[in-house]
């Protein structure tokens, strides 16, 4: 079954990633691996990573870490060239006035802080999964995301292309106290409700990756 994969970069790190060893992953053969237990006769022909850039002055380690996404970046597009795609959305920063945290709230008593968006990637995952879904390029779309922005395109695949399966991975932690989103896994014919360590485990890229030019090496902090 000819598949793609959508993943939303995102999501996925804060989802699963963030705060773990495990963020230098092989999204390619972590899809496989876990779409070939749901769907034994999947055969992933692309998968789109959808994500923005990082800005140094807001990240905690800086210019490092814009280089560490873009190490990151260039290593999969050098292990899975034609296969993999990467769409890049923005990031966006603004000053914020929020309520200040207290019960009951007052309206009244604010505080300035740094407010982060990222810009596009819900959109741009979504219009990719439909537009393949109308081109009919694949017999099998999985979204990883637990995001419910997601849920209309998912309903529109479903409604407009009924032959295409839908699946739904869902980048949480076993264990984890929050749950698969309803609202996407009832638009999909089969959900993974989480990510084991085990299998992020499995899935990491080497740490050394030998390129024609300068070789690609995993983050001293990652």
């Amino acid at each position: 079954m000819d598949t793609a994969v959508y993943i939303d970069g995102y999501n996925l790190f804060y989802g699963r990633l963030r705060a773990t060893p495990y963020k230098w992953l092989d999204i390619v053969k972590l899809s496989e691996l876990i779409i070939k237990i749901q769907s034994p006769e999947s055969s992933i022909l692309k998968v789109k990573y959808f994500t923005a850039p990082i800005k140094a002055n807001f990240s905690s380690h800086g210019q490092l870490s814009v280089q560490s996404q873009t190490n990151y970046n260039r290593a999969l597009a050098h292990l899975y060239p034609g296969r993999i795609e990467i769409i890049n959305g923005y990031q966006t920063v603004e000053k914020g006035t929020p309520p200040r945290y207290k019960r009951p709230i007052d309206k009244d008593d604010r505080v300035e802080v740094w407010k982060f968006e990222e810009k596009q990637t819900d959109v741009n995952l979504a219009l990719h999964l439909y537009r393949d879904a109308i081109l009919g390029q694949y017999s099998q779309q999985v979204v990883v995301s637990n995001d419910t922005d997601l849920e209309l395109a998912l309903k529109l695949v479903k409604q407009d292309t009924p032959n295409i399966q839908l699946g739904l991975i869902v980048p949480l932690r076993e264990g984890n106290h929050s749950y698969p989103n309803k609202s996407l896994s009832d638009q999909s014919d089969w959900t993974r409700r989480h990510i084991l360590n085990a299998e992020c485990e499995k899935c990491l890229l080497p740490n050394t990756i030998p390129t024609n030019k300068k070789p690609i090496i995993k983050p001293s902090y990652w």
